[in-house]
């Protein structure tokens, strides 16, 4: 089933869909939106089953190609649902699953699916109560003008004896069917020994209502100390009612907040195109749902085109924008054999791509998944709040019902009623839903503020360790370095061309599987040079390689191979030394027996790995180098960064572990960066492990955040999201903790002796309202932060 865009309706002001009309037509209809549009102008047609369609953008074309039956016919289109068999979960409590939709046995919140789609509708929790909000909302204006302003005013909309009836018709309304959810929830709550704040607001609005439809519907039962001037029995429906809409509000405001907080997964899943243009084996083109790709198919890259799954490009070249994977805004050159990832978007180029990677494969949806898992994952400082409010609300029950009989023996006249609004005022006031969603809310911001900066957070605990880390080991290839041998430099003898030695060698290079050899031929190739025939190849075992290529004998390796053809290498040596000193591999070069040249294959440094290091070391973190290299490429590369307290080479997957384990013994708070199967060990044992997005699919398995720029920096930015999600919480908790803190003894009524101060439960519930509006406001000023 496919959904209507809904913001596109709400663009165009409409929702209907109609068949297109022919092109002769003045104008027709947008089958998606339902915009009039003219087929001669527009430039977006379509063809289904014969017929031509017309489209008032690319937008809603490219919705209705991926799926035609989905807005043809006059049916209406019903709100989409979880897929048969979905696991459901609750927000903040992600142990409760369930098979379909719920409520939470604990806090009594709706449940939600827990695979992500893009194709979910509005939140219908929060449809259904936005519906109770206004209806209560509208029955609770008309409650307070007879029941408070009426008074306030020395004014008598209705006669005091038809006061309680009339404001009994406007409550039952608000009580019993926009406050149903609550009373449900809190009777759950009751049944299954799970007290949370509906538990308090349904004992608290259903005391105030049930005592005020005594004393209306028999008042006689009451003795004569409850009643007021005039004889009248009080009643507390105002309080009821305002109680219940208040709550409404509070609700209808955290359920927009949640639904913020998934935009991050939404923008996410938005980056994929709906359709691809696959090409057939003769050459044409015809353009097929996203869903019915599948790995081994060529599909066109036209410009400006989003790449619709993982692939290598096969033809053509063209720049890439992969911000959305890096954070990086300069485009990357892509030619024939690089890879692409879905969801990035094709430059000015036109490419050909083979698929590789399709549907919950691809990188776009693997980022989706872990953004969607660590949104539900509990941070430990969570369980802070959880064993709090385990004896919270019982306390609360307790200090409401002490506040009721004080009250009710030592308080002013009417003794009964001060002491029935202060228990309510205390039951509502103190409700823990501020303090339920201190930590869930900030997890769920920071990480989706993560993704969008290249920083994938595989579950909350990361987070939180990842602020306490005091040393940080890194892998040297692939993190500090490129991981990609490069031609770093090329030098010629006297008598010999340099672009000439270098087409020879990258000539013979093509037939070796050497891992420095496609750095030669990449940089040959990257020069427009022409590479020539290659005959008699062969392999020289710990020596190098010969062949001869366009009648000329080429010989490449190190200094034996040239002695044993019987070149001199001592004048090239003396040229290696220098590049051997910055860990450079030198190969020398000999055409038709006499020394030609050099060539210097390195993996290089990251271009920003120096200021990364110095923002890391500056961030009070202790910074060492662990890898598999020789010594000499070890110390050459620390020089070239900088600002390593430590640099360990020659290293075994193993040994890393090893040392890992070692500074934690040591009592340092240890994170691992590493993108090889080789770090997998010890990402796993770090504290926190944090895997290049450049690396292995072991290596992202095994760490806690997943860093897809691939670089130091990202690093930086991980450690200012979990610094500030951290602090985020602590403010969230602080908060709930002062406003209950504070809120209850003023609900209890210790003002009233020394001021005459007393909180109605109507300001009770709107203090509730705004305890929790509070901390979802403060966390979503995550998504502002810097990184």
């Amino acid at each position: 089933m496919t959904t209507v865009d809904h913001a596109a309706h709400k663009k165009h002001d409409c929702c209907s869909t109609k068949k297109g009309a022919s092109p002769s037509a003045a104008s027709v209809t947008d089958p998606v939106c339902g915009m009039t549009v003219d087929p001669a102008t527009t430039a977006h047609h379509a063809s289904h089953e014969g017929n031509e369609y017309h489209f008032c953008s690319a937008g809603c074309r490219t919705k209705f190609v991926a799926n035609p039956a989905g807005y043809l016919g006059d049916a209406p289109r019903p709100e989409p649902q979880a897929a048969p068999g979905a696991i459901w979960t609750c927000p903040m409590h992600p142990e409760i699953r369930q098979v379909g939709a719920g409520t939470c046995p604990l806090c009594g919140m709706a449940l939600e699916p827990e695979e992500p789609s893009l194709d979910d509708g509005p939140n219908p929790e929060l449809v259904d109560f936005t519906r109770r909000f206004w209806v209560a909302g509208v029955l609770t204006v008309p409650l307070l003008i007879v029941s408070m302003v009426a008074e306030m005013l020395g004014m008598d909309f209705v006669s005091p004896a038809a006061s309680p009836w009339v404001q009994l018709a406007l409550t039952a309304p608000i009580v019993l069917w926009a406050g149903k959810p609550f009373f449900e929830r809190g009777w759950t709550s009751i049944r299954t020994r799970h007290l949370n704040m509906f538990t308090l607001i349904a004992i608290g609005v259903g005391a105030a209502f049930l005592y005020s439809l005594v004393a209306t519907l028999a008042p006689g039962l009451f003795p004569p100390t409850f009643r007021m001037h005039g004889g009248m029995v009080p009643v507390y429906y105002e309080a009821a009612g305002v109680v219940v809409t208040l709550v409404l509000l509070g609700q209808v405001l955290e359920l927009r907040a949640r639904a913020a907080t998934g935009r991050a997964i939404r923008a996410l899943m938005d980056l994929a195109p709906k359709t691809a243009r696959r090409v057939a084996d003769d050459g044409s083109e015809e353009e097929i749902s996203l869903a019915d790709v599948a790995a081994g198919n060529r599909l066109r890259i036209r410009p400006g085109d989003a790449i619709p799954v993982d692939g290598i490009v096969t033809e053509g070249r063209s720049s890439v924008d992969e911000s959305m994977l890096t954070g990086e805004p300069v485009p990357v050159q892509k030619t024939i054999d690089d890879p692409v990832t879905g969801g990035t978007v094709n430059g000015t180029g036109s490419m050909v791509m083979e698929a590789r990677a399709v549907g919950a494969d691809t990188m776009l949806a693997r980022i989706v998944r872990m953004v969607a898992d660590a949104q539900r994952s509990r941070a430990p400082i969570q369980a802070v709040a959880d064993r709090i409010s385990g004896w919270f609300v019982p306390l609360v029950v307790a200090i409401a019902l002490a506040a009721f009989v004080v009250w009710n023996f030592v308080g002013p006249e009417p003794r009964f009623g001060h002491a029935l609004l202060n228990a309510i005022a205390v039951l509502i006031i103190a409700c823990p839903c501020a303090l339920g969603l201190a930590t869930p809310m900030s997890i769920m911001v920071g990480t989706g503020r993560g993704a969008h900066a290249g920083v994938l957070v595989k579950n909350a605990e990361a987070l939180q360790a990842f602020e306490k880390v005091d040393t940080l080991v890194i892998d040297k290839t692939g993190t500090i370095t490129v991981g990609k041998p490069k031609l770093i430099a090329s030098q010629a003898l006297p008598g010999f061309d340099e672009d000439e030695m270098l087409a020879l060698a990258a000539a013979v290079e093509m037939q070796s599987e050497h891992p420095l050899a496609h750095a030669v031929v990449t940089a040959a190739r990257e020069r427009g040079l022409t590479l020539g025939k290659v005959e008699n190849f062969e392999s020289q075992t710990g020596l190098g390689v010969s062949a001869s290529v366009g009648g000329r004998i080429v010989v490449i390796g190190n200094a034996p191979q040239l002695v044993r053809i019987g070149a001199d290498p001592a004048e090239l040596e003396t040229l290696a030394e220098p590049h051997r000193t910055t860990g450079a591999g030198v190969m020398l070069v000999a055409i038709d027996g006499r020394p030609a040249g050099l060539l210097a294959v390195a993996d290089p440094v990251r271009a920003n790995a120096q200021q990364a290091i110095a923002e890391l070391r500056a961030a009070g973190l202790r910074v060492i180098m662990l890898t598999g290299d020789n010594q000499a490429t070890a110390d050459a590369v620390a020089r070239q960064v900088g600002g390593l307290d430590d640099v360990r080479a020659g290293l075994k997957p193993e040994d890393k572990a090893r040392i890992v384990g070692e500074l934690k013994a040591a009592g340092g708070k240890v994170a691992m960066a590493g993108d090889g199967i080789n770090d997998a060990p010890a990402l796993a044992a770090a504290d926190v492990g944090l895997a290049m997005g450049t690396g292995t699919d072991v290596a992202i398995e095994s760490a806690g955040m997943t860093l897809t720029r691939g670089d130091l920096t990202a690093i930086v930015r991980a450690r200012r999201l979990a610094e500030a999600t951290m602090r985020n919480i602590r403010q969230n908790l602080f908060f709930s903790f002062l406003f209950n803190g504070v809120g209850v003894p003023i609900a209890a009524g210790v003002l009233y002796p020394p001021f005459g101060i007393l909180m109605s439960p109507m300001f009770a519930g709107a203090a509730m309202a705004l305890s929790s509006f509070t901390v979802v406001a403060n966390a979503l000023r995550l998504n502002r932060v810097k990184l």
